[in-house]
């Protein structure tokens, strides 16, 4: 038995690989024509129009959004010189409003200085006429008290003293 599986891969690889049989070529090589004819008729008329639509919807949709894209670019930056336009006006606005506000708070301020400077005034007037009136008095009880002391130690000394020397005596060591 063993010799008869021996004998018949004998006969088996006696005849070769049919691929390799010469006798053979001319049908192989119409089918392979046959083939590659029907793979280049399903790939061009199916296959290849629906990669290029595909393609170049892919193409015009990136051409799109790059337009879109520019144009985003472009309001982008017009709103930010707007926005830049619209802080240096605001800035100079603010500058505008501060400069005011110190205008107006300085004008107040000099009114109520020269209104606090006048009630100063008319009160240091009202205390100079108050002090000279006070001084004036003084002066006056003074001299009277020194009258009445320099006719008391007069007569105590012994003598006698008029109004009028003692008037004149008084007045003279008041003024200096």
């Amino acid at each position: 038995m063993a010799d008869t599986a021996v004998e018949t891969g004998a006969e088996a690889g006696g005849a070769g690989m049919p691929q390799l049989d010469l006798s053979t070529f001319p049908n192989q090589i119409f089918w392979l024509v046959v083939t590659l004819v029907v793979i280049y008729l399903i790939l061009s008329r199916v296959a290849l129009p629906r990669i290029g639509a595909v393609l170049a919807e892919r193409q015009g949709t990136i051409t799109n959004d790059i337009a879109a894209a520019e144009e985003l670019k472009a309001r982008a930056k017009e709103a930010e010189a707007a926005y830049d336009k619209a802080l240096v006006d605001a800035r100079a606005e603010a500058g505008k409003i501060v400069d005011e506000a110190k205008a107006e708070m300085q004008a107040e301020l000099d009114a109520q200085m020269q209104k606090a400077e006048a009630e100063i005034a008319a009160q240091t007037a009202e205390s100079q006429a108050a002090i000279a009136e006070i001084e004036a008095g003084a002066s006056e009880a003074i001299k009277a008290v020194a009258k009445d002391t320099a006719k008391e130690i007069v007569a105590a000394m012994g003598g006698k003293a008029d109004a009028r020397s003692v008037t004149a005596a008084v007045n003279a060591r008041m003024k200096g």
